[in-house]
């Protein structure tokens, strides 16, 4: 083996370093400028490319008879940034996130230890049965679901006679806006004046007529698109009763089942659709969702349960000292009620596209890096997102409406929406959702600008944390407390009546 030693002088490697003849001063000038020039063009080319790139690759190249052996070791230092800085490009933060879930997992493992300490097991699943049956088996609720029928099948039959020439469209149409009108009012008024309906059906019901009614206005304007988009100039001379024909096939009971049955809330004819029924994933999601109702049950009964069992008033008759203690504790398991519903969400909705084999099962993006509450919104639910947008949106967009008001009254369409849904079954309004979400909205304009990248995501968590769901969770808690009321008043013993009370007055003391 040689060793080099000096400028184009080798020995071989078993003789004494002492051996070697010392470089002289010119030898060593010589050396220095070589190696200054070598660090000098390596700090250029980082700066070229960037000054927070990675250190310099070495070659596996023999070095050449013009270099030393050490040259490549002589300058390991570049200008470059801390991993944990803002202004590195490091993005591998997996280790981090394992050790933050093992720390919430671990530290929500001790309040749960507490609370089964304090409170022992309180998970009962007759409880949510109370919430949902309804008195005397009269199953208002039921009825609701399987009154709805009739409004489909009426928006079916209006649009075969519209497309018979039976109904003009503009007839047509404000038949079809009647019967939406009928969709919307008839559920809401059977939960308000039917006392048998309880919170928990009154809620399901409600969610069921909006997605249809959402589901019926979307079939109406998509067929009124498709019928306009065959009655061109060509179809009217040529080939109309083709295109009276390829209109009619689509106009069937069970071509609208698949669409209110389908994950989607926009209709068109030949949805994609996937080769086969995977009967393994269908039984993953059906195991999914009972797995995640579960959890919910468990955390409604053993941790939310006893924080609303603390306090006998509601929210609106607190003081602000107890309302920030309370919200505070509620802040936790309502945010772990919030993900498992998203998740339950994600479930159900693969689980009905693969039972029908509906292939565009987009139903959501990744909220969880958003960086503005604007793109939280438009990646939270794709299929509301992308109707608005279609239905909405469009529509207002033709009518000569700048964006941004375009923007805004699609946003206070689905916080009213929202508080709709919420307060009409819990008999309970005071507009805290709406006006959360609107308070968002001024959080998303005004600070948008401060906070971003990282900072703006956040953000973005911290008014999940503290947002609509807390709302929620307060409507929940005033019913709670309304419900145990009326089941304590009606328990209580009977008041003696007038005839009594008057004898016991005239009685001598």
């Amino acid at each position: 083996m040689l060793r080099f030693c000096g400028d184009d002088k080798w020995i071989h490697s078993t003789d004494q370093l002492s051996s070697v003849d010392e470089p002289s001063d010119s030898e060593m000038a010589v050396m220095r400028k070589r190696f200054a020039s070598v660090c000098s063009s390596s700090s250029a080319e980082e700066d070229s490319a960037g000054l927070y790139d990675s250190a310099p690759i070495f070659t596996s190249d023999p070095p050449s008879e013009q270099e030393h052996a050490y040259e490549s070791l002589l300058c390991c230092h570049s200008v470059q940034d801390s991993l944990l800085s803002s202004n590195s490009s490091f993005t591998r933060y997996r280790g981090i996130l394992n050790w933050i879930i093992i720390l919430l997992v671990l530290t929500h493992a001790h309040l749960f230890l507490e609370n089964f300490i304090q409170h022992g097991f309180l998970i009962d699943v007759k409880k949510v049965w109370q919430h949902l049956i309804e008195e005397n088996c009269n199953w208002p609720s039921v009825n609701l679901v399987l009154g709805a029928n009739v409004f489909a099948i009426t928006a079916l039959l209006l649009e075969r006679s519209q497309d018979k020439g039976l109904l003009s469209p503009t007839n047509a149409h404000r038949l079809h806006l009647v019967n939406l009108g009928l969709l919307l009012l008839f559920p809401a008024a059977v939960i308000l004046h039917e006392p048998t309906t309880s919170a928990g059906g009154a809620f399901l019901s409600l969610c069921f007529y909006t997605v249809l009614g959402m589901k019926l206005y979307s079939y109406q304007e998509a067929n009124h698109w498709y019928r306009q988009a065959h009655l061109t100039d060509a179809d009217k001379d040529q080939n109309g009763a083709v295109a009276q024909k390829v209109q009619s096939e689509h106009l069937t009971y069970r071509d609208l089942c698949y669409f209110l049955l389908a994950p989607t809330l926009c209709y068109q004819r030949d949805f994609p659709c996937t080769p086969k029924v995977r009967i393994n994933k269908l039984l993953h999601r059906l195991l999914e969702m009972v797995i995640v109702i579960q959890i919910m049950v468990g955390i409604v009964q053993q941790w939310i349960e006893p924080i609303f069992q603390r306090s006998e008033n509601s929210f609106s008759s607190m003081d602000i000292t107890m309302k920030v203690e309370h919200l505070v504790r509620l802040v936790a398991p309502t945010h772990f009620l919030w993900l498992l519903f998203f998740f339950l969400n994600h479930s159900y909705l693969n689980f009905c596209a693969e039972l029908l084999r509906f292939g565009d099962r987009h139903f959501y993006g990744d909220w969880w890096n958003a960086t503005s509450l604007i793109t939280f919104w438009k990646n939270w639910n794709i299929p509301f997102q992308r109707w608005c947008h279609r239905h909405v949106y469009t529509q207002l967009a033709e009518k000569n409406v700048s964006s941004s008001r375009a923007e805004l009254l699609v946003f206070l369409m689905s916080a009213a929406m929202c508080e709709y849904m919420i307060a009409l079954p819990l008999n309970n309004c005071h507009l805290w959702i709406f006006l959360m979400m609107v308070f968002e909205l001024l959080v998303a304009v005004f600070l948008r600008d401060y906070f971003q990248g990282n900072y703006g995501n956040g953000l973005v968590w911290l008014c999940l944390l503290l947002g609509p769901p807390l709302a929620v969770i307060t409507y929940i808690h005033d019913h709670y407390i309304s419900f145990h009321q009326r089941c304590q008043s009606s328990s209580s013993p009977l008041i003696p009546d007038q005839h009594l009370l008057s004898r016991v007055a005239l009685q001598p003391q």
